[in-house]
């Protein structure tokens, strides 16, 4: 029979074999495991931007092209896909299911979305690793809160700035009319547009401004208020199905402006959608992508993410630019090393310096007190089926 030392000695020794037990699980990181890494992504699948949805598809496809390389520091890649049909009320839902199964997101999609999301991030202290939509929702969030957040994204107001300037200096732009999303994203490029005619002074004007609410597909009334405007420019600022729309609608009234776009309508689908009156028409082109069908870079990765998803034929512009956000989380991921953390991530990202992804795009550089890795634009056109950039990149002041 054990006396009462040796009883307390046993429990004792117990509770000491158990303290690590205790502390391993508290350790352990959400998402995380010897073999296995889980990113999450919340994309519209459905609804009036599902075809954006296909940035999602190249993020996945890099995913197992990557894990067919043995992964990263022996972890595969897991991606769990949810569908929020472009709605912020439906995104959020996704990002909660996840809470607790990811260890980071990728490419979440939507300015409404990152707007209603963005304190999720540092909340419940997942990394996002590039977001799509208004840059300078970031630029509001304290640095503490914003540490878990990357962004290789063009900002809007940038952007559209850019793109009316080129208009005006370039194209002899006299009067300028902007078709835009009735929300931040429309309304940034309203304001980058009437800076630039503020800036040169009496070379151009804005002549109109139409808005559309991102549920209308009836826009005939819309293009005949764009041609009674007169603008020999037009600039659009929609998900692909309403730029298609408004521009077949125009050609319907007679009305055939020189059309600029975002960027975020530079996939050579538009020619599908849009039919012949897409030929000739001028596109911004992001600095945190490349342009498949005229840069070598770009057509070896697109090549990679149709051996893995063949459905992205067709596709190719915006399946890499959801796998260069992938691409730059491997990174990331790499640099981290074996033993992840979200603070390792962090890191790993922060390493990041002046560095263009697989030979694509204008370089990226992240670091403790920058976040926004890069912002830049260069114009391209649609020629024959595919868009060609005309020229270099225009690299924009980093917001945050």
């Amino acid at each position: 029979m054990m006396n009462k030392k040796s009883l307390c000695a046993v429990i004792l020794c117990g509770l000491f074999l158990f303290i690590p037990t205790l502390v391993g699980a508290q350790q352990e990181v959400p998402g995380v495991s010897k073999t296995e890494v889980v990113i999450g992504i919340s994309t519209p699948l459905s609804g009036p931007a599902a075809l954006w949805g296909v940035t999602a598809a190249g993020a996945k496809a890099w995913a197992d092209y990557i894990n067919d390389q043995g992964g990263v520091h022996g972890r595969k890649i897991k991606v769990i896909m949810k569908d929020d049909g472009y709605n912020a009320a439906r995104a959020l839902i996704n990002l909660q299911q996840m809470k607790g199964k990811v260890f980071a997101v990728c490419g979440l999609l939507g300015t409404a979305i990152l707007n209603a999301s963005r304190d999720y991030f540092p909340d419940n202290k997942i990394p996002l690793i590039n977001a799509y939509g208004d840059i300078r929702i970031w630029t509001k969030m304290p640095p503490e809160k914003r540490k878990y957040i990357f962004i290789a994204y063009p900002d809007y107001e940038d952007e559209a700035a850019y793109i009316a300037r080129y208009a005006i200096q370039k194209l002899n732009t006299k009067k300028i009319a902007l078709f835009y999303q009735n929300d931040d994203y429309g309304k940034m490029a309203l304001s980058g547009i009437k800076k630039t005619i503020a800036a040169l002074t009496g070379k151009a004007t804005l002549v109109g401004s139409i808005p559309h609410e991102v549920t209308e597909r009836a826009l005939g009334m819309h293009a005949l208020k764009l041609k009674e405007t007169g603008a020999d420019t037009l600039i659009i600022y929609a998900t692909m199905t309403h730029a298609s729309l408004i521009l077949k609608e125009a050609a319907k009234v007679g009305y055939r402006p020189k059309a600029m776009t975002t960027f975020t309508l530079g996939d050579p689908i538009m020619y599908k959608l849009a039919g012949d009156v897409w030929e000739g028409t001028y596109t911004s082109l992001p600095g945190n992508s490349g342009v498949p069908g005229s840069e070598p870079e770009a057509d070896k990765v697109a090549a990679i993410l149709k051996k893995y998803d063949p459905k992205i034929e067709g596709k190719e512009y915006l399946a890499l630019f959801g796998a260069m956000s992938m691409i730059q989380l491997v990174e990331g991921l790499k640099n981290a090393g074996p033993g992840l953390t979200p603070e390792s991530m962090i890191k790993g990202m922060e390493m990041i310096k002046d560095w263009k992804p697989q030979g694509i795009g204008a370089p990226v550089t992240y670091g403790p007190e920058r976040r926004h890795g890069v912002n830049a634009s260069r114009m391209g056109q649609a020629r024959d089926g595919r868009h060609m950039p005309l020229e270099p990149f225009t690299i924009h002041k980093s917001h945050f």
